[in-house]
């Protein structure tokens, strides 16, 4: 399997992190669905369009904060 070039590792971080938050914030929000028997396909839509609008934030973000944390730390 062909590897990422490490200078990518952030945005693979990224993709990763992203979608990790998203999914676990779409299922704590799609909860109260499951009584209902729809956990799974709002969990679905709601992890699909959290994860849209996340990753370009994160992607746009990340820089921005590692230099903030860079400077507040040793």
């Amino acid at each position: 399997m062909p590897r990422i070039p490490r200078k990518y590792r952030h945005f693979v971080f990224g993709i990763f992190q992203s979608g990790i938050t998203c999914a676990v914030a779409a299922a704590i929000a799609s909860l109260p669905f499951y009584a209902e028997g729809s956990f799974a396909a709002h969990w679905l839509r709601a992890y699909l369009f959290s994860w849209t609008v996340m990753l370009p934030v994160v992607m746009i973000a990340a820089p921005v904060i590692r230099r903030l944390a860079d400077a507040l730390t040793d």
